[in-house]
């Protein structure tokens, strides 16, 4: 095992005993508004913390990306981290979050874990070298036929301007498939296709931390993410369709006549 992918895992472990240890006590934590709909508790910053200090004793001139701390500069290799994707479902007590990390080097992916801590699934991704949930080998569905898909989303609920866009490539996509889930956590949705349990993914306006895991995780099990353009911008802009392949050039079809 690579040992950058060796130190993400340990971070990703210790970030997910943090949450833990706060899941039964969610009335006593400290919760700030960053934004509309946008929360950051303080085990969103414990967390971070703990990765962060596990990545810099391991690698101390290396750049980092975090939700809450924002950028640190550093060498070719970065560090993008969220704490815990899906902050709305943990201080509801809903049980769909998770830590997801990522490293990229010289601005391609190149590590990735998504670490599900309610379920103890470490889903694991090297440039190159295939995915893995819990150590057995991953890849995603063999699904073709649209009818037979289920896709996952993410609602633009902090950027209202793409609402209508969004609704418009709902009301075209559900009919076409047999299925369509919102579950709140966008690392944890990619992880989850990856690993065959849905077959595409589409969202508008993510952010690098909520997704540069989660697609390595899906580029390695042998599916496809893109921006909606059907470029590999999509870290820029924080829109991705995702899938197997034909369910991706389904569903990219579809976005493209929707945002023309």
């Amino acid at each position: 095992m690579h040992p950058l992918l060796n130190t993400a895992i340990k971070a990703a472990r210790k970030a997910g005993t943090v949450i833990l240890r706060h899941a039964d006590h969610l009335d006593r934590l400290s919760i700030e508004t960053k934004g509309r709909n946008d929360f950051v508790s303080e085990v969103d910053r414990l967390a971070e913390a703990e990765i962060i200090q596990i990545i810099h004793n391991a690698y101390p001139d290396h750049a980092i990306l975090a939700e809450e701390s924002g950028e640190q500069a550093g060498s070719q290799y970065k560090w993008i981290i969220d704490p815990l994707d899906g902050t709305t479902n943990f201080l509801h007590g809903y049980p769909q979050y998770a830590v997801s990390i990522a490293v990229s080097h010289d601005g391609k992916l190149d590590q990735a874990v998504v670490f599900d801590p309610l379920r103890n699934e470490m889903f694991i991704a090297s440039r190159g070298k295939g995915a893995q949930l819990n150590d057995r080998k991953i890849r995603v569905s063999k699904t073709v036929e649209m009818e037979a898909a289920l896709l996952g989303t993410g609602f633009p609920f902090k950027e209202f301007d793409k609402l209508n866009v969004w609704i418009e490539t709902f009301r075209q996509l559900l009919p076409m498939t047999s299925g369509v889930r919102r579950a709140g956590s966008a690392a944890l949705d990619l992880a989850h296709l990856a690993s065959g349990r849905l077959d595409g993914f589409w969202e508008f306006g993510l952010k690098p931390w909520d997704m540069a895991a989660g697609c390595l995780l899906i580029q390695e099990a042998g599916g496809i993410v893109t921006d909606i353009d059907g470029t590999d911008g999509y870290l820029e802009t924080g829109n991705i369709v995702a899938g197997t392949v034909k369910i991706y050039e389904a569903m990219l079809k579809i976005l493209n006549e929707k945002n023309s």
